[in-house]
């Protein structure tokens, strides 16, 4: 008996032993990644390895992860190819050029991996100079758009853009029109004053014409919004739009040209600040502009992120997209990255957005290319001066997302402890990603739980991890 008491106890040991190697084995096999970048610019994107390790109690620290909770489905992330942008890529040498457009677009495991673009209708205010597609001397109007032309975009925009699609295919592009031609408007400017109603019609035609002879050059527009920040008319070039006037123009005009066309372009409204979602539920509280809207679209330079959540509660079955947020040229880096961290990728994919977009990719070191009147200060991705780039801010608030969160990935539900804003997703591939930015003034250590998969990471005040298994 005895015997047989020494024999049971070996083999529990023995089990024990075995178990526990294996879980050892188990947790070395299983590593997560990590990718660090801290305010003062030591780490920027900084790869490093962590262990599995056992579960916790402690449940003031941790980030609990639910991947059976799923919200939106993600389309991208990007920039703006602004027309001063891709002035100064196409500047570059040849070689020059395609190695960055492949460091930015492609989808090697060192690339950015942007997935969506945003580009302007016509000139933006970092355009170098102001145009529309048809243009005419003061007091003549072109109502059959014999003069329609792609002509001041087939010089730099068009050329660059054909390059990135052949790298990425899938790319996604949304487009705005700062304003339409000045011969459309009430007050005959480029800046400010409304669409001239007894132009509507025109101007829906002008927008068809756009999105066929852009795919006529291989470029397809998969979204475009009526106007770039339509309660903005200051700018150079601008217009300005109601929402009852947004309403009418598709209802009447845009939406039913799209359709007589065979355009399948989607159709977002609003594309300005968190400050009024009263404009995009307006629009779709008409039903019959409702009909040809696939959703609404965001900028954050007023108001909270939470804005597009209320849209969202209002109508579940429209999508949102956040398209816009610059960041400044007398900025620095911590506060810009902290900044934007929380709010522009945190902030709007926990508030329904689709993408998030920061605004130019590219600028020139004095930050010179733009409208008479346009933006003096909005830095780039990317300095560009001649064939140097210098990555800046916004190169790494992107790729904390757009190399690890590809289109086709779905936000899961994950708990907000104090100061440690996140969000997370699953990938196409079955992969998890969290990404996390510490939000106190002091070094914060937690733990994350995703099922039985259990880590502990520790981030520095203001730094931004995402971590991937």
């Amino acid at each position: 008996m005895r015997t047989w008491k020494i024999i049971s106890f070996a083999l529990s040991f023995i089990a024990i032993f075995t178990a526990c190697r294996q879980r050892e084995q188990t947790h070395r096999n299983h590593i997560v990644k990590t990718w660090v970048t801290t305010p003062d610019e030591h780490k920027l994107l900084r790869h490093d390895t962590i262990l599995f390790t056992d579960a916790v109690d402690d449940t003031a620290n941790v980030i609990h992860i639910n991947t059976s909770q799923e919200f939106q489905n993600v389309e991208g992330f990007g920039y703006t190819l602004t027309g001063g942008s891709a002035m100064l890529i196409n500047k570059m040498n040849d070689e020059r050029k395609q190695t960055l457009l492949m460091e930015l677009f492609g989808n090697n495991d060192d690339a950015l991996g942007i997935s969506y673009l945003r580009i302007s209708l016509g000139a933006s205010d970092l355009s170098p100079y102001v145009f529309s597609y048809d243009d005419l001397p003061p007091g003549l109007t072109d109502t059959a758009l014999v003069h329609f032309s792609l002509g001041p975009d087939t010089v730099d925009l068009i050329p660059i853009l054909r390059r990135i699609v052949s790298i990425n295919p899938r790319l996604k592009i949304i487009s705005s029109p700062w304003s339409a031609p000045a011969w459309m408007k009430e007050n005959t400017s480029s800046v400010g004053g409304s669409l001239n109603r007894e132009h509507y019609a025109v101007y829906a035609q002008y927008f068809v014409r756009y999105i066929l002879q852009m795919q006529d050059r291989g470029i397809i527009i998969d979204a475009i919004t009526p106007q770039n920040e339509p309660h903005h008319g200051g700018n150079n070039p601008s217009m300005v739009m109601s929402a009852e006037e947004q309403a009418l123009f598709i209802k009447e005009h845009l939406g039913p040209a799209f359709a007589s066309a065979g355009i399948k372009t989607k159709i977002v409204i609003w594309d300005h600040n968190c400050d009024e979602p009263d404009f995009p539920m307006t629009i779709l509280s008409d039903a019959e502009a409702n009909i040809f809207i696939h959703g609404s679209a965001f900028h954050l330079y007023a108001d909270e992120v939470s804005a597009m959540s209320l849209v969202r509660n209002a109508y579940p079955n429209k999508a949102l997209y956040f398209t816009e947020q610059w960041t400044g040229g007398k900025e620095n880096f911590d506060n810009d990255f902290h900044w934007h961290l929380k709010h522009v990728i945190i902030g709007t994919m926990r508030n329904w957005s689709r993408i998030a977009l920061e605004w130019n990719l590219a600028s020139d070191p004095e930050f010179s290319i733009h409208t008479p009147g346009g933006c003096t200060e909005c830095k780039g991705a990317l300095t560009i001066d001649g064939d140097s780039v210098t990555k800046n801010v916004s190169y790494y608030i992107i790729a904390h997302a757009s190399r690890f969160v590809p289109p086709g990935s779905v936000r899961v539900a994950s708990t907000y402890p104090p100061h440690l804003p996140n969000v997370a997703f699953i990938t196409p591939t079955g992969q998890t990603v969290l990404i996390v930015l510490n939000d106190g003034r002091d070094e914060h250590a937690f733990h994350v739980g995703s099922g039985s998969n259990w880590f502990m990471a520790e981030l520095e005040p203001g730094a931004a991890a995402t971590y991937v298994w």
